[in-house]
């Protein structure tokens, strides 16, 4: 989860998502033992993740209070393994057919929320610009 003023994802020529002003760019892995709870629990997280300065600069906002926008971006490599050798292990990536459905579940998470989320495309090569803001950089697991 990066804290962003902008971020945009590009397949080939086209700009498929993009984001402007306060918002966040969750990079989405899905393993194994991901289930539709995770999913709907990982987008409540993000919604209401305080890192947000108030008015004393103190990170107490979230992006449901600032108003902020969700670009969320497939990424199963964030479930890499290089623990061994020199070439990553994806065995503890979900298949794209298990994956798809359950970041597609995050995403109308969101919106129930009452998010404005932009989205990368599942299964393509993206490119994906981020102006992180901060830098503020978050791990979240549920």
């Amino acid at each position: 989860m990066q804290r962003t003023t902008s971020a945009s994802v590009r397949v080939g020529d086209e700009v498929v998502g993009a984001i402007e002003g306060p918002g966040l760019c969750a990079l989405v892995g899905v393993t194994h033992d991901d289930t539709s709870a995770s999913a709907r629990k990982l987008a409540e997280k993000i919604w209401h993740l305080r890192v947000f300065d108030d008015d004393a600069g103190a990170m107490n906002r979230s992006c449901a209070d600032v108003g902020g926008s969700v670009l969320v971006v497939s990424q199963f490599t964030l479930y890499g393994d290089t623990s061994r050798g020199r070439r990553p292990s994806w065995i503890a990536a979900a298949r794209p057919e298990v994956a798809e459905p359950l970041v597609a579940e995050v995403v109308d998470a969101l919106r129930e929320l009452g998010a404005m989320v932009e989205t990368g495309r599942f299964r393509t090569d993206m490119a994906v610009s981020i102006v992180n803001d901060g830098p503020v950089t978050l791990l979240l697991e549920v």
